[in-house]
């Protein structure tokens, strides 16, 4: 735990930077404030400063990884002030943050920007109360605060060093001097009065309330509750007075002061820090004597910011899906959250160690360490494996002690090795490690081995969707078009693109099918849902229209048959469907839609919007459902553009808007590459790159053909 005399030494640039962060703090009247820079190599944010709030509150969010579903990370990777105006806001944009800081509080973040990229940013916190939303001068200020810090960076030239731990910033000077009128007034009081500033230090104590702490005031004086008081050193009080210098509420508490003494706590939450009442705990209201006490004597407990630190990653684990997105996430976000910079997660298959990730060791170490029996003594795995008990290892000469046969491999200096234990069943090993030598504290113990039961349980389910996900692509890979036909007359390009995240397969699917000399059919469809149930019917359908097209059925009659299928197999996934007819002859197109987007179509002047169809209903529903068709002339040099709706359903537009939006764009892009205009297309609907729904685009493009004029 960070205490307020341990801070490091700060260099002159470091002081103007906490200086200026100390000033962000008071002029935006915020209750605290951290600077994060961004470690480049890492591609880590990483908390370098933090003041008006006790330091170890900032232990679980000392690194932050990049890319991390976060308000600090979206402000850097965005460039853009993020605002989170309460817990209610939190919890729906943030569900991860918001598991481990449940408060009531609004927070900002606002990007210190450099020359052409984005350094870090700062970070400021206020309580329940003020206004949810932020006015255009309390944003500027912010924003200024941030630009300040940027100029100081400059200013600097060389990167500013990231320590090992924040400093802590005196945001307020402490203050323990008492007016002689207010130190009489409380004496005079039942009872004992404290008060801490906003930093948790104790400013002001009275006698009596000395006494009933069992400590002399000047011992108190200065220090930290639950550091002088090693009996307050528990989760369940510390998370009480977060609530109170957090959200601002007054809360209430008993604690047993050694050896039988109960105590009543008030504590009220102001600008300037917490006064706190201390009674003697009236009969009637003691605890029942079968209440579980921790003794003195027990251990310390695990700090109630790295309870909330595992409450936050094991958010973050019930999000991965595959092995790979397992590693990914442990890569990122656990091993900045502990200070670690290696990583290896092996499973056991046929009694050897497969190693399924890892981070921040050369190939040749992998190489050396990949399929290891169980029983090697070259690497303590294999014993933790078999007993499911962790090891810990704080140099290599304690790793020699115990290993006296495992060789140097690499240049780590120390290790966790944490056996992944599912139901009784060993599923594999997850080793931390450290370039310099580290001491393990008993918290960081606690929290690493309960964090190791996570994992296991995610690499359990990540196989078994693994093994799932590569047979339904295999499935949907077998069933879409291997390669689009050439076609006299027509330029033809597609793209699947799955879901970012997910099991990146599902039901979307197009198809290009020659009819004759002339004339071409092109399908485009989307059946619900992402599973290989969605892939099997979507090869249903795929078949059945090719079937039909090739006999020669018009497009409604397409439709109406296809329809007709899916109804006698009473599929439980309803389907989308736009079949297309081009005359390349007459140049006309017909068309048919069963619930699908309607097409965009480019003319030949360049303008474009979607073509106004009337769609019959979803295939599946009603086995007499008709679809109507359209017929629209179809010039040389006429661009069409069919699509799945994962590209224009973005979260938080109207997809009427998103639609239109596209067509603007279609219509002032360059269309002579038509697979670079894919990327093109997808890129304006969905610019960060990940789209939440899987996307088919298949683009059409008339030319002249051969021999015609």
């Amino acid at each position: 735990m960070s205490r307020p005399g341990d801070r490091p030494a700060t260099r002159p640039p470091e002081q103007a930077l906490d200086r200026t962060l100390a000033a962000a703090v008071r002029r935006t009247r915020a209750a605290a404030g951290g600077l994060y820079l961004l470690d480049e190599r890492r591609r880590v944010l990483c908390l370098v400063a933090t003041g008006g709030l006790p330091a170890e509150y900032a232990e679980p969010w000392t690194r932050i990884a990049l890319a991390a579903p976060d308000p600090v990370a979206d402000a850097v990777r965005e460039d853009r002030l993020v605002w989170v105006g309460g817990l209610e806001e939190l919890a729906r944009c943030y569900p991860r943050a918001a598991a481990a800081q449940p408060y009531r509080f609004c927070m900002a973040a606002a990007p210190v920007s450099g020359p052409g990229t984005c350094r870090g940013a700062l970070l400021l916190l206020w309580p329940a109360g003020r206004s949810p939303r932020a006015g255009h001068r309390e944003r500027a200020r912010m924003m200024h605060a941030a630009h300040r810090i940027s100029g100081l960076l400059r200013a600097a030239g060389e990167p500013p060093v990231i320590p090992e731990q924040p400093r802590l910033v005196q945001v307020h000077g402490l203050d323990t001097r008492a007016p002689q009128a207010a130190l009489g007034f409380a004496e005079r009081l039942p009872g004992g009065s404290l008060a801490l500033d906003t930093e948790g230090r104790i400013t002001f104590v009275t006698s009596s309330a000395a006494r009933l702490l069992n400590h002399d005031a000047a011992s108190l004086l200065g220090r930290l509750p639950w550091q002088a008081l090693p009996w307050l050193d528990d989760p369940a009080y510390a998370d009480k007075y977060r609530t109170a210098l957090l959200s601002r509420e007054p809360v209430f508490f008993h604690a047993l002061r050694p050896p039988g003494t109960w105590l009543d706590f008030y504590l009220f939450p102001g600008p300037d820090g917490i006064s706190i009442r201390v009674v003697e705990t009236a009969l009637a209201d003691r605890p029942p004597p079968l209440m579980p006490i921790r003794p003195p004597s027990a251990g310390r407990p695990v700090g109630v910011s790295r309870l909330y630190q595992l409450m936050h990653l094991a958010a973050a684990l019930t999000e991965a899906a595959g092995v790979r997105d397992v590693v990914d996430l442990v890569a990122a976000q656990i091993l900045p959250s502990f200070g670690a910079q290696g990583l290896v997660l092996s499973t056991a298959e046929a009694g050897r160690l497969k190693i399924t990730g890892h981070r921040g060791y050369r190939p040749e170490v992998i190489e050396s360490l990949d399929g290891l029996p169980l029983d090697t003594a070259i690497t303590p795995a294999g014993q933790v494996l078999a007993s499911g008990v962790p090891s810990f290892f704080a140099d290599p000469a304690e790793m020699a002690r115990s290993y006296p046969k495992t060789p140097r491999l690499s240049d780590k200096q120390a290790w966790a090795f944490l056996p992944l234990i599912v139901s009784g069943r060993p599923v594999g090993c997850c080793i931390v490690s450290y370039e310099r030598p580290h001491t393990f504290t008993a918290d960081e113990r606690a929290v690493l081995t309960s964090l190791a039961g996570l994992i296991a349980q995610a690499m359990d389910r990540a196989r078994l969707y693994d093994a799932t996900h590569q047979l339904a692509h295999d499935l949907q890979q077998a069933l879409l078009p291997r390669t689009l036909p050439r076609i006299n007359g027509l330029d033809v390009a597609a793209r699947y693109l799955p879901a970012s995240h997910g099991m990146d397969i599902g039901g979307d699917f197009y198809d290009v099918i020659p009819l004759d000399q002339h004339t071409t059919a092109a399908v485009i469809g989307d059946v619900q849902g992402h599973s290989s149930a969605a892939a099997a019917l979507m090869g249903q359908v795929r078949t059945a229209v090719h079937a039909h097209a090739t006999a020669g059925a018009t497009p409604d009659q397409v439709l109406a048959r296809t329809n007709r299928v899916l109804t006698d197999v009473e599929p439980d996934l309803l389907v989308s469907c736009l079949y297309a007819h081009l005359d390349l002859a007459d140049h006309q197109i017909t068309l048919a839609s069963a619930g699908h987007a309607p097409p965009l179509m480019r003319r030949p002047d360049g303008r474009t919007a979607p073509l106004t169809l009337d769609p019959g209903p979803l295939l599946g529903i009603h086995a007499d459902a008709l679809y109507r068709p359209t017929t629209v002339p179809l010039p040389v040099n006429t661009l069409l553009a069919l699509y799945t709706d994962g590209l224009v359903e973005v979260p938080g537009r109207e997809t009427d808007d998103a639609t239109a939006g596209l067509a603007d764009h279609l219509a002032r892009t360059d269309v002579s590459d038509l697979d670079q205009l894919i990327d093109d297309l997808v890129h304006h609907s969905w610019p960060q790159g990940w789209h939440t729904d899987d996307i088919a685009l298949l683009l059409l493009r008339t030319t002249v053909t051969p021999g015609r004029a």
